[in-house]
């Protein structure tokens, strides 16, 4: 990505939520800055936001259970939300879900905004919910997320195990917009996460303008289903 292509960015501090809607025709940039991070993030149908991110469908469809360069995030209406376009990372959990308030408190310690400001600890799952508060969305919207830059091994047996040293400083992963689509990343830790220290990182957000796909797409042809989706996302514009 040139510098001179780049429409806006911003830092997503340590704990916190952002939210845009990424439009057809552009791409997002999220950039590990220090090494480390996790980037949980859930995508819905702008203009229709009761269609949004299906994990079960993004995975069987595509007979993956990691995300990287090459596959698609699929909505429940088989249509294309975002591509993964471009991946220094090579691996993206889409399975373990996000923090919540329990769990950050048994692990981490109780740290209220009352005592410690802006140094309070933080869970994904109520950042989430304030998030969508503000596009009149609420509990009932919540899905399941997909968290960037970390990395989650499943055993034989279906245990999850979490893959310490994933993402290297400067790894980044690019979203390419296939419909309008209201994004939402925070950056708390990953629940599997063991560090024992409540410790999350930044992350670097930039957007751009990109070309739609085209016939040869990488991920069109990743699978045959894909091309599928996206013959049914561009009709959606027709």
């Amino acid at each position: 990505m040139s510098e001179s292509s780049v429409l806006w960015e911003e830092i997503v501090q340590p704990g916190a939520t952002w939210s845009h809607v990424l439009k057809r025709g552009t791409a997002l940039r999220i950039t590990d800055v220090e090494g480390g991070a996790n980037a949980g993030a859930i995508f819905y149908n702008f203009e229709c936001p009761t269609e949004r991110y299906n994990m079960p469908d993004t995975l069987k469809a595509q007979h993956i259970a990691r995300l990287t360069e090459g596959f698609v995030l699929y909505s429940d209406m088989g249509r294309i939300l975002c591509s993964l376009t471009r991946d220094t990372v090579g691996w993206h959990d889409p399975l373990a879900g996000c923090s919540n308030r329990a769990m950050v408190a048994a692990r981490y310690g109780e740290a209220r905004y009352q005592d410690f400001r802006n140094d309070c600890h933080k869970n994904a799952r109520d950042s989430f919910l304030v998030e969508l508060g503000k596009w009149g969305l609420g509990p009932r919207d919540l899905i399941a997320n997909v968290n960037f830059f970390s990395r989650v091994d499943v055993a034989e047996d279906g245990s999850m195990s979490f893959h310490a040293g994933n993402s290297q400083p400067g790894a980044y992963v690019d979203l390419r917009a296939e419909m309008n689509v209201l994004t939402l990343v925070n950056t708390c830790q990953h629940p599997l996460d063991p560090n024992p220290k409540y410790d999350p990182k930044p992350v670097h957000l930039s957007i751009r303008r990109v070309p739609p796909a085209g016939p040869d797409d990488p991920c069109r042809l990743s699978r045959p289903e894909n091309g599928r989706g996206f013959t049914l996302t561009e009709r959606y514009f027709l």
